[in-house]
């Protein structure tokens, strides 16, 4: 049961167990997948994990930093396993792809607010909407439609 994860896991303070390990293994497989995806890829390595052993195993992951939960408005919850870089997330409006996309300025957090209220602030979410390629070749009137809104300021406000 030893794998790359075992180490890490430990180190996190979690247990190994196969469910732990089948997870991390789907959420390495297949970043910003969400949580039904998960149970379906999990259950090639682990065919007995419940949905509610999986969304556990998630909770935990996060919990502990070795899983992020990302939440794109009006989709659900997404998971991947690349954290402490403090990217960001571009997200298609059409067909709902994530890519990641890197800060553009060294360290956390990459922006900076104009005014903090008080905060330490530690980490910066930012999600970029648009069309993938593939949508824009697909469906040249919405692309058109899109850059019609982000020429009235809709999207660069």
């Amino acid at each position: 049961m030893e794998t790359t994860w075992a180490p890490r896991l430990r180190d996190a303070g979690l247990r190994v167990t196969r469910p732990r390990l089948a997870v991390l293994d789907a959420l390495a497989g297949h970043p910003h997948a969400d949580a039904d995806t998960l149970v379906t890829v999990a259950r090639q390595a682990h065919p007995t994990i419940s949905p509610q052993a999986v969304y556990g195993v998630l909770k935990a992951l996060v919990a502990v930093g070795l899983a992020r939960r990302v939440e794109p408005a009006g989709a659900p919850a997404l998971y991947e396993v690349r954290v402490g870089d403090n990217h960001h997330h571009l997200v298609c409006r059409s067909c709902g792809v994530v890519a990641d996309v890197d800060c553009t300025v060294g360290a956390a957090p990459c922006l900076i607010p104009s005014d903090t209220a008080g905060f330490v602030v530690d980490e910066a979410e930012v999600v970029f909407w648009g069309l993938c390629r593939e949508c824009r070749a697909r469906t040249p009137e919405r692309a058109a439609q899109v850059l019609q809104h982000d020429n009235r300021g809709g999207a660069h406000a």
